[in-house]
């Protein structure tokens, strides 16, 4: 059985050539601090992957923002359809708190479930 609040490997994109088709999709949205972009898949669930430069600020920075990330995606992983996102992370995702996170992300998602 598994639990809603875990983020197991497969539930996780792991392969540069999984970003590089997201890369090409045309699946893409903007919300404040995030580009998400999302491909249908054929595993079932969905998967997540990160991308956050050095531009979005230093590796504690980076490191702290992927941690809110994964904990929204965590939570809701279950209610979203099968496909592959790849979270884009901007200069503003650095001054955003958690609230901000779940709120934006939230956005995203429901634009996601919407168009699949």
């Amino acid at each position: 059985m598994t639990q809603v609040s875990t983020f197991p490997k497969s539930s996780r994109l792991r392969k540069r050539a999984d970003f590089v088709v997201l890369s090409n999709s045309t699946n893409k949205h903007t919300v404040k601090g995030f580009l998400v972009i999302w491909n249908l898949n054929s595993y079932g669930i969905a998967r997540l992957g990160i991308t956050a430069t050095k531009k979005t600020g230093s590796a504690v920075d980076r490191n702290k923002i992927k941690r809110r990330i994964r904990e929204v995606f965590r939570h809701r992983r279950l209610s979203l359809p099968a496909v592959d996102i790849n979270i884009v992370v901007r200069r503003d995702a650095s001054v955003m708190d958690f609230q901000s996170f779940e709120i934006e992300l939230e956005k995203a998602f429901r634009r996601i479930g919407a168009s699949t």
